[in-house]
Order: structure tokens, then sequence, then C-alpha cells
């Protein structure tokens, strides 16, 4: 049977309707939203891999920033804009078993390396605090031979596969959503592998909300208890590393999508101001 031509005029309605990936609409332009990626290039970002090849922890693929498995040189991307109190959107997917995130308040940033550490501190959480407290290298002199990362302080949507990467599995506050480490989310809406989902993050002042394919999944402020708690667990209160997450010296700064050395992939970027 051939569709009539209503049918026909509304399905072709509805096509024109549906916003293309990676564009800002009428409306999110006249309510201030900024788009951070326009699906073709690194503009707006830093350090941009396609002009410097050997940083290639990321590349473009079919309207998507995606992090690279086993980079040469392992670091996350971030704005060159800085952000106080904002709201952020994106569409996230991850590979199977994959671990993923985006960054915000970043407080700071250390280079570790294994040949810039002792051999006897094998833990990641020691590492980074002798990386941060002695500076013995910067991305500039980083070898690049796949063995180093870039490690940004701050606070992180979790990105991840939770039914198979062993971190989600062993707890809820490495849950899709969550605030890493710290808070788990309320619910599991997050999407199988594969599929791209919609996150959300607001942050005003200290307080905080998390949002995933439409629900709400942490609401908190980060000066919580609960928020302290999960810092000191995973650092302990002598780390130079828990003493800026608590402190939180830094109240703006850049949108950080991490490389946890597994794929990942990330769209229509968008943010917005709030004051």
């Amino acid at each position: 049977m051939r569709p009539s031509l209503p049918s026909l005029l509304l399905a072709f309605a509805a096509l024109a309707g549906a916003q293309q990936p990676n564009t800002l609409t009428s409306q999110e332009k006249a309510a201030g939203w900024t788009l951070l990626f326009d699906g073709r290039s690194f503009a707006g970002w830093t350090p941009s891999p396609s002009s410097q090849p050997a940083l290639d922890s990321f590349f473009i693929e079919d309207g998507a920033i995606v992090a690279r498995k086993d980079p040469k040189f392992r670091e996350d991307i971030e704005t060159a804009s800085q952000w106080a109190d904002f709201e952020l959107v994106f569409d996230w997917k991850i590979s199977p078993g994959g671990n993923s995130g985006v960054k915000y308040r970043v407080q700071d940033a250390m280079v570790i390396h294994p040949a810039l550490i002792p051999p006897d501190i094998r833990k990641f959480e020691r590492q980074a605090d002798y990386a941060l407290s002695s500076r013995k290298a910067t991305r500039a002199t980083m070898p690049v031979d796949g063995k180093g990362q870039i490690y940004q302080v701050a606070f992180e949507y979790q990105v991840i596969d939770n039914d198979a990467h062993s971190d989600a599995k062993s707890s809820r506050k490495s849950w899709a959503g969550a605030l890493y480490q710290m808070l788990e989310p309320s619910e599991n809406p997050a999407k199988p592998v594969g599929q791209w989902n919609t996150a959300r993050i607001l942050v005003r002042g200290d307080q905080v909300q998390h949002w995933l394919n439409g629900r709400k999944v942490i609401d908190a402020t980060l000066a919580d208890p609960a928020v302290t708690a999960g810092i000191e667990k995973r650092w302990g209160t002598a780390s130079p590393v828990y003493k800026l997450l608590t402190s939180r010296p830094r109240k703006s700064g850049p949108i950080v999508l991490q490389n946890h050395n597994d794929p990942a992939w990330f769209r229509n970027i968008k943010i917005r101001s709030l004051k």
C-alpha cells in the first residue's frame, strides 16, 4: 500500500525537525548555549592532536571525539575556555569493558611516568602524590613512549561499561553517572554498551547534579561529608590530592574528556554559563 500524502508530509516534517548532531538550535543560541565541538575539528580544545601529531590520545571519527586505546602519549583533552558555574550536556558511548570520564573543577595536573617514580612506589595514588610533589617533568619533556600519562586532579562524571568493567562491578561509586569514587548514582539508566547516552552536569558553587538519559542520578554538594569520605578513602588525608579536592582553591577550570586507555566516544558537547 502506497503511503498517503499527509503521512509523507508528516514524516518529512519530523525528519526536517530532527536536530543534527553537533549543532545548536536557534532556541539554544538564544538561551546562551555554546557548542564546544563542531563535529569536524579540535577547535577550542587543547592540546590539539591535529596540530601536534605526537599527541595521539584522541581523534575525530564520524562526528565524534574518540579516545584512542594505547596512545603514544596518554593525556586528557580539555577546553581552552574556563568555566565556573555551568550546565553541560553531551552524548557518550563506551567500548565493551571500557572506562572514561568527563572532568570538571580541575585543581591541578601532573606527569606520571615510570622512569620518574621510585620503583618501590607502585600504587597509582601514591605515584600521583609523588609526581605532584616532585614535579620532575612537564608535558613538554615527558617521553612519548606509551608508558606515561598526565593526570588531572578534578571531579569526574563517570563514563563506563557498568556490566563488564571491574571497577563498576566492584563499586557503585564507579557506575556510569557517578561522581567517581565519591558518590554512587541513585539508579542505573545507562544504555547497553555501544549505544549513545545523554549526560548532563550542573555545577553552581559547590552544588553539583549529574543526569543520565533524563534521570537525575547525583544531587549533592562537593562539601558533603560523604564526598570528603570518598576522597579520604582513596587518597588519605596526607595526600596533596586530598588537600586539593577538599579545599578546592580553583573555582573555575576547563571541561576535560578523559583518555583512560579505552575507546570512548563524545559528541553534542554543549555548555552554558550559570550566573
